[in-house]
């Protein structure tokens, strides 16, 4: 029976950091749906590029529209294997969401595997659940992660952190590596030719 994801995405989540995560675990069998905050299946939400061109922060422009698979008031985090929570902009909002919380804290009661990338992980420290657990993000929140209990390691982009059922990478270039762990934590192998 394949693996079944709830990915948390928002208006305005960082496109790659949607996109790419979505079309790799689809690709390897892995059951996904989405939601966001008053979303509906059927509807799409907007997502943004982050990129750096030389500023002091990143540059944002439009990206794709991104598909919603389940009524975000439908959406039982029981029938879940594990939760992916995307990055950009979106969980700057999504974590004042209660039910966003709420999900959230289900998947860390019970230990199922979870990934948060970048800013994703705004949305674990507003669910005070990172007392004791030492991750990464995008520089920027690592002082929210240290706010919220934990330990923020401040790692290259392309790579990741586990901690029990949790991990985390800084930006979109570490696709490859937390995919990997988030697979290894599911319990799903892949092998090589």
């Amino acid at each position: 029976m394949p693996k079944k994801i709830l990915m948390l995405v928002g208006d305005y989540v960082e496109d790659y950091e949607a996109m790419v995560p979505y079309q790799a675990m689809l690709s390897v069998g892995i059951d996904v749906d989405t939601l966001a905050p008053d979303r509906k299946k059927g509807e799409t939400i907007p997502t943004a590029v982050h990129d750096f061109v030389g500023d002091q922060t990143y540059k944002e422009t439009q990206g794709h529209r991104f598909p919603i698979t389940v009524d975000f008031d439908l959406a039982n985090p029981e029938d879940y294997d594990g939760l992916y929570i995307a990055g950009g902009r979106a969980p700057e909002y999504t974590r004042l969401n209660k039910r966003v919380l709420e999900i959230t804290k289900y998947f860390f009661e019970t230990n199922k595997p979870v990934a948060a990338i970048c800013h994703g992980i705004q949305v674990l420290t507003a669910a005070k659940v990172l007392t004791g657990r030492t991750l990464t993000a995008y520089v920027a929140v690592g002082p929210d992660i240290e706010l919220a209990g934990g330990t923020w390691k401040n790692i290259p982009a392309d790579q990741a952190v586990v901690d029990g059922n949790l991990v985390t990478s800084p930006a979109w270039p570490g696709h490859p590596a937390i995919l990997k762990e988030f697979y290894n934590l599911l319990g799903i192998r892949i092998s090589g030719v």
